[in-house]
């Protein structure tokens, strides 16, 4: 072991303050239907159209466009003899109404099939999406630890959920949009000729009235029931978040008897969810009642514009029903907005929330924060019209002030701040070496380690001791590349052959083999061999107790946590690894297998850094890194070290 301090004390600079947080962007603005919303959807949507899989995308896209206008025309086809049949009946005319009669029970026979098989490959279409999107996130999710630095970071709120949910809803509903907005045109091409040649007057009024529900639609509920409905999903995944919490942590919560502490929590959680949905379904009663006056006042129109003419002779009834066939037709895809305009809102509000994941883990271009939630609207409001109040007051007063006011004193000089721009580098190298360290907390709250420079030889072992909270498991997770807030580098053998032991051991949902082999999937050792390392962790009846080496269990409920220290230890014995990072891994043992372990573990000839409290360990170490608070540090020899009392 190498230092540039020897054992002295390394003085640590002046901690500078943390900056404070900024205050509540008033101008922050929910997702609307607009350009932003839409480079957003693009931004999620576009590589599968032009990456790997786009000849199945647009060949699937083709499928259903073609099955789509089928349907167009066999619906078109169905309206005419509809017509047909009541003008034949109108005229008494026999032969002329079972003929039609006879059509349309053939077009059905067509119709029924494409019916079904288009909505069947609508569904499979958005099933192979959600595929592979879902695919695209995890990789960006599991790659470069993105899932440690979100719930580290915090800044994103149920990436699970955005992921599980979100991504379902985004490849259904933006399927589901595509192909009534195609299908729209489709029908308005075909139902327009029908109409346009029965009355002009008709297709006039269509489309005027069609622009103006449109506009008052989006002018007047887009922006508050997008905000509300993203809300609404945060909301949900919070109190979601609290009971999966719950459930997680019952036995802790349970010997605690916090069971009415957790209940306020989720009280408080749904009492947000249903807060907000209370002010979503207001929201949505008033568009509620637009869209039905919108869509009840249509049902008279064409009836009070043809009437006139058929009750002149000049036009048949049939071809009057038709009419209003084809009217219907044509207004559902003119006014297609308004009648989706809640799920619309509900769709818009999911991409804003995929685009902002896909901005942390596929390196999408940062484009704007999620919008405030509405008790921050609110308050923002209320504080712009105190300020104006106070501005208009103000506007009213002497601006010179009174001789007995004292200038009030010029703000003190603020210590330096660290920068921000630098992180911790990594580099892979023959052993473990340290050059420079400084280390933060996150977003460089407070000053932990300054300046240290440190190099561990084959087969040392390096004991990190300070009082509680003085950052020596932050010191860990730099080492481990976890953390990069700070200045430095770290050098460290290649990844495969550095092992990192926690306290609280990951026992993931499998059987024993895969929980002594973790996190490789596969071995070389025989079960012969795996068997004799769970007798050198002192674990030899483990595998006879539960069944075998493929025996499945929840091994985090089945294991106290000194069998899963031991396990853990195991796992260690079967990678062989160069370099060991123990976070207080022997925490949960006894002496003497806590002695055991890290003697045989000392026995496989690996480097070794680990935090302990006990003086018993340092008999396993050659040397100790004594944290001192505000970045100072000393290392020490470990023979002769004595801990502080």
């Amino acid at each position: 072991m190498s230092s540039s301090a020897s054992a002295a004390a390394h003085p640590a600079a002046a901690t500078a303050a943390p900056a404070p947080a900024a205050p509540l962007a008033a101008s922050r603005r929910a997702p609307t239907f607009s350009a932003a919303a839409w480079r957003q959807f693009m931004s999620v949507a576009k590589p599968y159209w032009l990456g790997d899989k786009k000849v199945a995308a647009w060949s699937l896209l083709g499928l259903l466009v073609l099955l789509m206008l089928c349907e167009t025309q066999l619906a078109v086809m169905l309206i005419d003899r509809t017509g047909e049949m009541t003008s034949a009946l109108a005229a008494k005319d026999r032969d002329r109404f079972w003929d039609a009669v006879r059509t349309c029970l053939l077009v059905l026979g067509f119709a029924v099939p494409v019916y079904a098989f288009y909505y069947y490959m609508r569904d499979a279409f958005s099933n192979h999406w959600r595929r592979w999107l879902t695919h695209r996130f995890l990789d960006g999710y599991l790659g470069g630890r993105r899932y440690y630095e979100l719930n580290t970071q915090g800044g994103i709120d149920n990436p699970d959920q955005r992921i599980s949910e979100d991504i379902n809803t985004f490849t259904g509903r933006s399927t589901h949009f595509l192909l009534i907005f195609v299908g729209a045109g489709m029908q308005l091409v075909a139902f327009s000729t029908v109409l346009w040649s029965i009355s002009k007057v008709l297709v006039a009024f269509l489309a005027v009235y069609a622009l103006l529900g449109t506009v008052v639609a989006l002018w007047v509920f887009g922006a508050p029931l997008i905000r509300l409905n993203f809300w609404q999903l945060r909301r949900e995944a919070d109190f979601r978040f609290g009971l999966m919490r719950l459930r997680e942590n019952a036995e802790s919560i349970a010997f605690y008897r916090g069971e009415s502490q957790e209940r306020a929590q989720l009280d408080h959680s749904f009492q947000a969810v249903f807060t907000n949905y209370a002010r979503l379904i207001k929201r949505q009663r008033s568009l509620n009642l637009f869209q039905r006056a919108f869509s009840q006042l249509t049902v008279v129109i064409p009836a009070i514009i043809l009437a006139d003419a058929v009750l002149s002779g000049d036009m048949e009834v049939g071809r009057a029903i038709q009419a209003a066939g084809a009217f219907a037709a044509v207004l559902a895809a003119v006014s297609l907005i308004v009648d989706n305009f809640e799920s619309l809102s509900r769709f818009v509000a999911g991409i804003g929330r995929l685009d902002t994941l896909a901005q942390a883990l596929l390196g999408a271009p940062a484009r704007r924060e999620e919008p405030a939630a509405p008790e921050a609207v609110s308050a923002a409001r209320k504080l712009r019209r105190q300020q104006k109040r106070e501005s208009r007051r103000q506007r009213g007063t002497p601006s010179a002030a009174p001789a007995s006011q004292a200038t009030p004193p010029a703000p003190a000089a603020k210590a330096a701040a660290p920068d921000t721009s630098r992180e911790i580098q990594a580099r892979e190298g023959e052993r473990l070496a340290i050059d420079g360290l400084t280390l933060y907390t996150p977003k460089f709250g407070r000053l932990l380690v300054k300046d240290l420079t440190l190099e561990l030889q084959p087969g040392d072992a390096l004991l990190i001791t300070g009082a509680s909270g003085c950052g020596k498991s932050s010191l860990l997770r730099a080492i481990a590349g976890l953390w990069r807030t700070g200045d430095g580098v770290v050098q460290h053998p290649p990844l495969d052959e550095v092992f990192f032991l926690p306290q609280r051991p990951y026992m993931q949902p499998g059987t024993l083999r895969s929980q002594m082999i973790y996190p490789a999937r596969t071995t070389a050792l025989d079960d012969a061999q795996l068997l004799q390392i769970l007798n050198d962790v002192h674990l030899p009846e483990l595998a006879e107790r539960v069944g075998g080496l493929d025996a499945t269990r929840d091994w985090e409920k089945q294991l106290s946590v000194g069998e899963q220290q031991r396990l853990a230890f195991a796992r260690v014995l079967v990678r062989q690894p160069r370099t060991v990072i123990l976070d207080e891994a022997t925490s949960a043992l006894d002496g003497a297998n806590e002695a055991a372990l890290y003697e045989r573990l000392r026995a496989s000839g690996a480097s070794i850094i680990s935090i302990a409290h006990r003086p018993a360990v340092l008999a396993h170490h050659t040397h100790v890194l004594q944290l001192l608070g505000e970045g100072r540090w000393a290392l020490h020899p470990a023979e002769g070290f004595q801990f502080e009392a």
